[in-house]
């Protein structure tokens, strides 16, 4: 195995119980707890003692998730914690910009710059009916959309400098009206003058995240994020899609190191191989095997339920995907690819599918787990990961005190925080206030 000295990143995205199908069965886990505090502030802890980069927490607008609205409870978790970053997901679709840079700037303060901004342009319909609006619109009007929304909030970050408060009081002047600046922003759906009603965020800009695998997702990724949140279920898909999306960001003025691309990884991990797989058997029968077939044979033109569980599946049998829907467009050709590219049983397919929700899952010991990391790294898969326990806290609480180590040991990981914010820890530049260097050509042109 290749001896990369590429240091991993590490996200752990929160979800109740835990990733897998059967986490909220399991005696382990705590499936009331989705609107206690006190508990995601122990998993935020548990990041914390881990050096985790940063904690996600996923959001929608329909459907009966429980889940706490995220800039409320990142807020909570910001003061309760030092180090870990917080990144919330906003939708470009459902929101205003004017609203979303508020809040994110917000937050960046509370927290000294460890805020991130998972940017997504909406789920479905559901989501629309929930806002009043007359349809979902079709994913290449939702990134366009997304795309204008995204300029936007950085125009009003921007509309601050970072002196613009003074608090002189020799000359009882607090602020220097001449650094904050409208931005008379006119576009195709957005009109906002500006400037925003608090100073510039400590990062310059929130963390921008996006999570799209998609082609217009890709694209999105390629112009605007710096970290990419992927399912990819094989180390071939994620070559693929890590120098892809990276050959991109040229055409936008990019490099490569601008951009981190963290896979999601669900792994069962246990001392050794063995014990692993009871776990994993043991989650696997919590669930519903019925229930999941079917869930799965909406990627099919067959019934899987028909199909012995130690056949192969049936790949041939898919159906193509309709990618001018207005559901997530990439997670059906990952789950598929997947089945096809490691020759999968039905019963395999389950398996994962329980495990990672569509990202790759992980079974063995602690050695094992870290020459799976080890290997996406060396070889052109991943920078780091965002890491989904199949059960929570005792997954994060493996993952942190057994494989964490063993990365450190190997010179993979961090043994301390490199900086204050959540850019520093990322590795990831402050951006300049590109406001005030036009405003500052203007002046020169005059």
């Amino acid at each position: 195995m290749g001896q990369s000295k590429k240091k991993a990143h590490f996200n752990v995205f929160i979800r109740g119980a835990g990733h897998h199908a059967g986490a909220w069965k399991h005696p382990l886990s705590d499936p009331k707890a989705d609107l206690d505090l006190d508990y995601y502030a122990g998993l935020a802890k548990i990041a914390e003692r881990g050096l985790f980069d940063s904690l996600f927490t996923a959001d929608n607008y329909s459907g009966l998730g429980r889940r706490l609205e995220p800039f409320t409870l990142l807020s909570a978790l910001a003061a309760l914690t030092k180090h870990v970053g917080f990144i919330a997901t906003v939708s470009t679709t459902y929101n205003d910009p004017f609203h979303v840079a508020r809040k994110f700037a917000s937050l960046d303060h509370i927290s000294k710059g460890r805020s991130a901004w998972n940017i997504v342009t909406g789920h479905s319909q559901a989501d629309a009916d929930n806002f009043g609006k007359p349809g979902h619109p079709d994913p290449a009007t939702r990134y366009d959309i997304g795309t204008e929304f995204v300029e936007v909030t950085k125009q009003l970050w921007d509309s601050w400098e970072e002196d613009a408060l003074v608090y002189d009081r020799d000359t009882d002047v607090t602020l220097d009206r001449d650094k904050v600046y409208d931005i008379d922003f006119k576009g195709k759906y957005f009109n906002v003058k500006g400037p925003l009603n608090i100073p510039r965020p400590p990062q310059g800009y929130p963390v921008l995240v996006q999570a799209g695998s998609s082609e217009n997702g890709k694209e999105l990724a390629a112009r605007t994020a710096e970290v990419i949140f992927t399912a990819q279920q094989t180390l071939g898909a994620a070559q693929e899609f890590y120098t892809d999306v990276k050959s991109r960001l040229v055409r936008y003025g990019r490099t490569p190191d601008q951009l981190l691309i963290m896979p999601g990884l669900s792994p069962i991990i246990a001392d050794t191989e063995a014990e692993a797989k009871d776990l994993e058997a043991e989650l696997f029968d919590l669930v519903d095997s019925g229930k999941a077939l079917k869930r799965l044979s909406n990627y099919f033109t067959v019934d899987l339920s028909e199909y012995p569980l130690d056949a192969l599946v049936p790949v041939d049998k898919s159906k193509p995907y309709d990618f001018s829907s207005s559901g997530i467009t990439s997670r059906h050709e990952v789950v598929v690819d997947a089945a096809r590219r490691d020759n999968m049983t039905i019963r395999q397919f389950l398996s994962r599918s329980y495990a990672g929700h569509g990202h790759v899952s992980f079974t063995g010991s602690v050695i094992q787990a870290a020459d799976f990391i080890e290997k996406w790294l060396a070889e052109g898969g991943a920078d780091g990961f965002n890491i989904l326990p199949p059960l929570f806290p005792s997954g994060l609480d493996t993952f942190v005190d057994k494989v964490v180590p063993e990365l450190q040991n190997r010179g993979l990981f961090r043994t301390e925080y490199e900086g204050a914010t959540l850019r520093e820890n990322l590795g990831l530049a402050r951006p300049a206030n590109a406001h005030k260097q036009i405003w500052a050509l203007s002046k020169v042109a005059e």
